[in-house]
């Protein structure tokens, strides 16, 4: 078994439940909603980068129990046996790293602390997509089926945020962050804001924003390409870096009919957290001969999205555009029986 190389020597850890500010609000009466999970898994991962090949060189878990008071925490270093990347980040080097467990010899202790919750994060498709891809890499499958990501989670809340950084959400419940992009002290900082936040829903018996989270069975690790100066930039804003697609072949017949077929040479955008890994579902939807537009215009065929009342740019240009909007799953059906070219788009 790892051990915990931060709980008895880090600060950090033992002061969570001590911060200063506003008080926890008190355990809703019962009942609790009765389709609630039993336990949670509040994640954080450091990686080298942000792009495909990038890996985890830091890894803590706080496991909750299903009305989010805190049950243990765990935290590793990883050997990503590479360059740590953006070291002035996360302030982790090679010398540090040198020692470190590979993460495939941190797999059973981290599964352990995964299975049978559901995973928590901020931002989770980031964080779910590199644990994935890690996971891929060893030849193993996560114990995870679903997760939360705590800023779709404010969005159902309506918490009065001026963005979605982890900063925020902490300031506003009160919790002081000691060690940003430490991971141990991020996973901390999580689960002391996601609490009230689970408790707020309860209260309001909401939905949880809950997606699935599908094991990457395609994966395929292919070298990564030497790194330039602008390769190596971190951009905390987004984590996904901007990719070369292939020409599409087939002309856009126009906007796709709600009810209808998908045809061939259609311009699809995409937008928020995907189950399938996002990558994977453009690549089939490139497969099936469909457009992936990084964009929405008025040319858009159809924008997918598994949270149409998000207020991001694409969602709003949809909604002035008359754009249909589906979410991935109707998306996934759709894409198994797509029209060749030149076939009129038709209604059902």
């Amino acid at each position: 078994m790892l051990e915990d190389r931060m709980a008895a020597a880090d600060p950090i850890a033992p002061k969570i439940g001590q911060q200063p500010g506003p008080s926890t609000p008190p355990t809703p009466p019962a009942p609790w909603p009765s389709g609630y999970p039993e336990g949670y898994a509040v994640v954080d991962v450091e990686t080298t980068g942000l792009a495909r090949d990038d890996r985890i060189i830091s890894a803590a878990v706080y496991q909750l129990d299903a009305r989010g008071e805190v049950q243990d925490h765990w935290y590793t270093l990883v050997n990503p046996q590479r360059d740590p990347g953006p070291v002035w980040i996360h302030g982790l080097t090679s010398a540090v790293l040198a020692d470190a467990p590979l993460f495939p010899d941190v797999v059973p202790e981290l599964s352990r602390r995964l299975d049978g919750r559901v995973l928590v994060a901020h931002n989770a498709m980031f964080d779910w997509s590199m644990i994935a891809r890690e996971y891929a890499r060893a030849a193993a499958v996560a114990p995870v089926s679903q997760r939360l990501c705590t800023i779709a989670l404010s969005k159902e809340l309506g918490l009065p945020l001026p963005n979605h950084k982890l900063e925020s959400l902490a300031a506003h419940y009160g919790v002081v962050q000691e060690r940003a992009h430490h991971a141990l002290d991020d996973a901390r900082v999580l689960a002391e804001a996601f609490r009230p936040s689970l408790r707020r829903a309860a209260q309001e018996n909401l939905r949880l924003p809950l997606l699935s989270c599908q094991p990457l069975t395609e994966w395929s690790d292919s070298p990564a390409p030497p790194r330039t100066a602008a390769a190596t930039s971190y951009r905390p804003s987004t984590w996904r870096p901007s990719r070369k697609r292939p020409a599409c072949p087939y002309p856009n017949p126009g906007r796709y009919e709600e009810g209808g077929r998908l045809v061939q040479g259609m311009r699809v955008a995409f937008s928020g957290d995907t189950s399938v890994d996002r990558e994977l579902l453009e690549d089939r939807a490139i497969e099936a001969g469909l457009h992936v537009a990084t964009s929405l215009s008025r040319v858009t065929s159809l924008l997918v999205t598994n949270d149409p009342d998000a207020r991001t740019s694409k969602t709003v240009k949809a909604a002035a555009y008359g754009t249909v909007v589906i979410d991935e799953a109707a998306f996934m059906q759709l894409l198994q029986d797509v029209a060749p070219a030149g076939s009129a788009p038709a209604s059902g």
